[in-house]
């Protein structure tokens, strides 16, 4: 298999899932005749599908395949958990295989991504592992629980806790007093597009409204922005909308090391992708 690019759309816009699962010659076959625009991503060790209805026609594929797993993959993996059961607060067992619910962590879903066939049951808020997988599971379990324990609401209480006067919650005050002030440093002699999206080594991608002419000091500002010089003016900056990231069209490559010191590039598919889930989930919390 080679890298390939993610598609995307003539205005941009190109909502892309990712799917993995073991390898064998017929499976992929089977996918890529289901999936003819499907992609196999190096750097995510997966294939991904663009499309806005994509996760829902994954998610039909991979009950259709694990249905035709091996009959005798799916017995092992039963008595493999009767023999050597996880005992875990955040499994079930279902008849099917097991239900895996946690408070949110990234780390969880990265683990469970790599699991095969695992899915995302949205409507239960729950992911779904079919017995077939149950070894791959096991041997991701401490890292998912251990994950899903820093994640629940009293660990993080204690850990803010135990910061309390010390120099490291100083240090996020700071940075949170900082970030409240909306402003960006950029080489006066290179300056973003305004009221576009931009990703920034510093918050991510933001839309740039204003370029205020002020010289930057780097000294007091050194914490929070390494790479800020005497060149540097500041601008000012907003999150931008879900509607501006669909339509932002997405870089072909990573930035390289001038970009990224300059503090601003184009975003690619990948940084696009996540930002647009963040607002998505931002516009919702504003309309509830």
């Amino acid at each position: 298999m080679s890298k390939n690019d993610v598609p995307t759309s003539k205005d941009g816009e190109a909502p892309v899932e990712s799917v993995s699962f073991p390898f064998d010659r017929m499976t992929v076959q089977r996918f890529r005749e289901t999936f003819p625009r499907a992609r196999w991503s190096d750097t995510l060790r997966a294939w991904t599908v663009p499309g806005k209805t994509a996760r829902r026609r994954i998610d039909r594929w991979l009950t259709r395949e694990a249905a035709r797993a091996d009959v005798f993959a799916a017995e092992k993996g039963r008595d493999a958990y009767a023999f050597e059961p996880i005992l875990s607060p955040y499994l079930d067992v279902i008849k099917t295989g097991l239900r895996i619910r946690t408070p949110f962590s990234k780390t969880v879903v990265d683990e469970l991504r790599q699991v095969p066939f695992a899915r995302w049951n949205g409507e239960l808020s729950v992911w779904e592992v079919p017995f077939a997988s149950y070894d791959e599971l096991q041997h991701r379990w401490d890292a998912i629980e251990a994950a899903a324990k820093r994640a629940e609401p009293e660990e993080r209480r204690k850990r803010a806790e135990a910061r309390k006067g010390s120099e490291d919650e100083a240090k996020t005050r700071r940075r949170s007093a900082e970030r409240k002030r909306h402003r960006l440093p950029v080489p006066a002699d290179d300056l973003p597009p305004p009221e576009r999206p931009v990703a920034t080594s510093a918050y991510g991608i933001v839309v740039v409204t204003d370029i205020t002419g002020e010289v930057v000091d780097p000294d007091p500002v050194a914490e929070f922005y390494a790479d800020a010089g005497g060149e540097d003016v500041w601008a000012t900056w907003r999150l931008p909308t879900l509607d501006e990231l669909i339509h932002t069209w997405p870089a072909k490559t990573a930035a390289g090391e001038h970009e990224r010191k300059r503090g601003w590039w184009q975003p690619t598919i990948w940084e696009l992708r996540e930002a647009r889930r963040t607002a998505r989930s931002r516009e919702r919390r504003k309309a509830r």
